[in-house]
């Protein structure tokens, strides 16, 4: 993540004159990611999502030309967290007030002359406001706004669910461990090492992890899913094998998702909706 010492590779929206801004290309991609800050267990931080988030952007930009047309929004640091608020620490906009706030953000960004909206999200609780809030900036504004989620960006080969046990994590893991295990743990260890608390770092059954034992196809995410709250999937509030997220799968994990996210990036770049279709 960039730091004090560190500048950031391309230009930060906050940290530009009204007139610095003007001057970008209209083509610019604006790039702002959507986290949270809500409880995740005894062993990781109230920003978790944030942190990953930061970190996988920080990470995307390695990969992009130093001229690409990219401006960095400041994140949305508090997300849709409803299904967090039993748990000291979580702090949640209402779905209305997220939607609202995306729409603001959006409308800012149409008002400065840009055309593409890149959201990055790393909490789950985002995706239906984003995707209400992308609806509407595109009608009202005529936004190109993509939705990325890193959680369904393809996995490196030696985590796919089909490889060799040996060399990837659990089938079982991947599937359920999605609040706190051990790909978010693993990536926070790489970008955050001493705000994990690694005492605390256990192996959490999920309810989804126990329906599907069952032979159950209903789960908590799926195919056919319900709404949940953290506290139904465990009452502990995360779930999965945090004891699996070492330090060296962090690093695999961010370099291969920012990989990614500035494939996106580039692809954002070279869309227009406004293009006939051939």
């Amino acid at each position: 993540m960039s730091s004090a010492s560190t500048p950031p590779r391309f230009p930060r929206w906050q940290d530009l004159t009204s007139r610095e801004l003007s001057a970008l290309p209209s083509e610019s991609v604006a790039v702002m990611v959507l986290g949270a800050i809500e409880q995740h267990g005894a062993h990781l931080p109230l920003a978790t999502d944030l942190v990953i988030g930061e970190g996988l952007l920080d990470a995307a930009q390695g990969h992009l030309p130093a001229d690409f047309p990219l401006v960095v929004l400041p994140a949305m640091a508090i997300g849709a967290s409803d299904e967090h608020l039993s748990f000291p620490g979580t702090l949640s906009l209402s779905p209305e007030l997220a939607i609202a706030t995306l729409e603001a953000y959006g409308e800012a960004v149409a008002r400065a002359g840009f055309k593409r909206l890149l959201w990055i999200n790393s909490h789950g609780g985002n995706k239906a406001v984003m995707d209400l809030a992308a609806l509407r900036l595109r009608r009202r504004h005529g936004l190109l706004v993509v939705k990325l989620h890193y959680t369904r960006l393809s996995l490196p080969d030696t985590l796919a669910p089909d490889a060799p046990p040996a060399e990837g994590l659990p089938i079982e893991e991947l599937r359920h461990g999605l609040h706190g295990g051990a790909v978010e743990t693993a990536m926070m260890r790489y970008l955050a090492p001493t705000q994990v608390r690694l005492d605390h770092l256990a192996d959490v059954p999920s309810r989804g992890r126990t329906m599907a034992a069952q032979g159950k196809r209903l789960g908590p995410e799926g195919e056919a899913s319900f709404a949940w709250l953290a506290e139904d999937l465990n009452p502990l509030g995360v779930v999965g094998n945090a004891q699996l997220g070492t330090r060296e799968l962090g690093v695999q994990l961010v370099a291969h998702y920012g990989e990614r996210i500035a494939r996106l990036v580039v692809e954002t770049a070279e869309t227009s909706l406004d293009d006939p279709v051939r």
